[in-house]
């Protein structure tokens, strides 16, 4: 039965995002718009352009939004640089990525170029401290990649296509075409011996 019929009172209806967006432009309070905010970063750390992009969308006004970003920058609840560190480093540990997918994620979310350039640096710096036999970075990450995705690509009999769909997995996730390459070969190269088989066939860019 309908709310008519049971004798209570119609329910209110909800606002529609536009509605929405229109009352938040006539919020005068600058806290409200820092909730907001605050609201947003529970999830995970965001860059400052990606906050900004955030309240502008959800309909508050432009000065509100930049009184916002400017207090959450002073007490350090965003920060571009430790921003892009933590998003490598995590990549590194959980998804791993190649330097070209790394570099085109923080560039969606509004890191400076010169930003990502120079973590991205770091990174190949750390890697090179290691000594002149450890792999880049990216042979690192590509390897753990591979390791964690090997079941099916063991399970196709043919030695040619494992090895297209090993450098094509790795294509997809942003490593370049050499270490797509060396890497593929040299982390299936133990199955394709075992099974006997020496031709690894060429890979397909």
């Amino acid at each position: 039965m309908n709310d008519e019929r049971e004798g209570r009172p119609p329910r209110p209806r909800k606002p529609t995002p536009a509605e929405r967006r229109e009352q938040r432009s006539k919020v005068d309070d600058p806290s409200e718009v820092l909730d907001s905010a605050a609201r947003f970063l529970e999830a995970r750390p965001r860059s400052e352009d990606e906050v900004r992009r955030k309240l502008v969308r959800l309909g508050y006004r432009a000065e509100l939004v930049d009184e916002a970003v400017a207090k959450l920058l002073t007490v350090g609840y965003l920060d571009d640089e430790a921003f892009a560190r933590s998003w490598v480093e995590s990549r590194d540990r959980a998804k791993p990525r190649g330097e070209h997918a790394l570099r085109r994620e923080l560039g969606q979310m509004g890191v400076d170029r010169s930003l990502v350039d120079e973590v991205l640096g770091e990174r190949r710096d750390e890697a090179a401290a290691d000594g002149d036999g450890a792999p880049s970075p990216d042979e690192a990450a590509a390897e753990r990649l591979l390791a964690r995705k090997m079941g099916p690509i063991l399970r196709e009999a043919d030695p040619r296509r494992r090895l297209q769909r090993a450098y094509a997995l790795l294509a997809r996730n942003g490593f370049g075409p050499d270490v797509c390459s060396t890497v593929a070969k040299r982390v299936l190269a133990a199955s394709v011996a075992a099974a006997g088989e020496d031709d690894l066939g060429e890979e397909s860019e």
